[in-house]
């Protein structure tokens, strides 16, 4: 797996770039992205009509958007830009507009690039690695907070005590919900005590950038409570998830992937910010009722 430093070159950072408009925000990052080899023009196309079409899903957090599209053959090798605007955009997100800080990534697979992203979500959830990231003056200076971040142990998400799972407790379907499902109240049982894992699906339009940074923040809280046995999560895009809901105890995602979800016959749970440990411990909770 390449690590974050490895794919976001000094020379595809911009800490003052001023545009109009989100269209131009992403054309920016784009353009970092062809001068470095990374990719074709083409794919910064594809980054703009992926929110055109999908909306503004990619502003994960408050004040950042992360653009991507789908692996394509415009993108020549994976790798990522950075773009720090001078004076932030509305990119037409609910809830995390402004944008003021802009990164995007063209991957060649789902594979390569999902410990980079792992470390940039951990990075944007720390308060002052974020604000680090955002005070930094020069790419080199960016970079070196990057890896010292990156190196240093993840702290544990700031949330309320986890609940214990029942030992032996095993989850019972509820009327008309996929077996997978479990009632009110109940805790994810033991695997080998008669139950599998339960499946959490994290949805983006693609599958392999906005997914990913909900699945590690999942993931990070389900490792403090001690489930992380008896939950998995999965990273897809929605014409997959449709297909896999049978499959899940829920789907989490922004809102406007919901919206075009639909109903697919497990709850749907809206995210506002894909890096926070704090509301991906509240939505997990309300999820199985604890």
């Amino acid at each position: 797996m390449a690590e974050l430093t490895e794919l976001l070159a000094a020379e595809a950072v911009r800490l003052d770039a001023r545009v109009a408009d989100w269209r131009q925000a992403i054309t920016a990052a784009g353009e970092l992205m062809v001068a470095t080899g990374v990719c074709t023009p083409a794919y910064t196309a594809e980054m703009i009509r992926n929110v055109a079409e999908n909306g503004p899903y990619v502003v994960v957090a408050p004040g950042f958007a992360f653009a991507h599209a789908r692996p394509s053959p415009a993108v020549l090798r994976t790798g990522m830009s950075w773009v720090r605007l001078v004076e932030s955009v509305e990119f037409g997100h609910e809830s995390n507009d402004p944008v003021g800080l802009v990164v995007a990534l063209a991957a060649r697979d789902a594979r390569e690039h999902t410990s980079a992203l792992a470390a940039l979500a951990r990075l944007l959830a720390d308060p002052g690695l974020a604000q680090a990231l955002r005070d930094v003056s020069t790419p080199a200076a960016l970079r070196a907070v990057i890896a010292a971040g990156s190196a240093a142990p993840a702290a544990p998400p700031s949330a309320p005590a986890a609940p214990t799972p029942l030992p032996g407790a095993e989850p019972t379907p509820v009327d008309g919900a996929p077996a997978a499902g479990p009632a009110p109240g109940t805790r994810p049982g033991r695997e080998g005590a008669g139950s599998a894992p339960h499946k959490i699906l994290t949805v983006c339009g693609n599958g392999l950038g906005t997914s990913l940074f909900l699945k590690n923040t999942l993931e990070r809280v389900l490792d403090r409570w001690g489930w992380s046995r008896y939950v998995t999560v999965e990273a897809t895009d929605t014409v997959s998830a449709r297909g896999k809901a049978a499959e899940a105890v829920a789907i989490l995602t922004s809102g406007e992937i919901a919206s075009a979800l639909g109903d697919v016959g497990v709850p749907v749970k809206v995210v506002t910010d894909f890096t926070s440990t704090a509301e991906a411990d509240r939505v997990l909770r309300d999820t199985y009722d604890v």
